[in-house]
């Protein structure tokens, strides 16, 4: 069986995130979205809000679990048993974090990255400019699935 972690903070998941996923799918068996926590960020959302709200999204979807985690990202996928971390790259500016991230991962468990870059239509739509227009009170709905 083929397994993808698909990760983040997803404080919160946004249609961008959502096109990830779906086009993710036809290229694994399983996807795990794995909600990250980190003790050193204030979050919009909290944990159990951020993964009830993607379970809710995708519970017709077979092929997608959800969970959170509070360690390393190759420990979540060492434990799912993912041979593939799916991450979802902007610009340039993600582009080279995220091949820094899949070059330590990958040194350390051997587990392969796989980048999808995000449609041209949904690149500048992040979680942070929707956590700043929510902040100010801003209709955000377009911006989640």
């Amino acid at each position: 069986m083929r397994t993808g972690i698909f990760v983040g903070s997803f404080d919160p998941f946004t249609i961008g995130h959502d096109s990830i996923v779906r086009r993710a799918l036809p290229l694994f068996d399983r996807i795990v979205i794995g909600v990250g926590i980190n003790e050193r960020k204030k979050y919009m959302l909290s944990a159990e809000e951020r993964t009830g709200r993607i379970a809710r999204l995708y519970a017709d979807e077979g092929k997608i679990e959800v969970c959170s985690y509070s360690d390393l990202t190759i420990d979540l996928a060492q434990r799912e048993q993912a041979g593939f971390i799916i991450k979802g790259v902007r610009s340039m500016k993600d582009f080279e974090y995220e091949r820094e991230q899949a070059d330590i991962n990958r040194r350390l468990s051997g587990i392969e990255t796989i980048l999808l870059f995000a449609e041209p239509q949904l690149a500048d739509i992040s979680s942070s400019v929707v956590r700043e227009l929510a902040h100010f009170n801003k209709d955000i709905s377009e911006f989640l699935p």
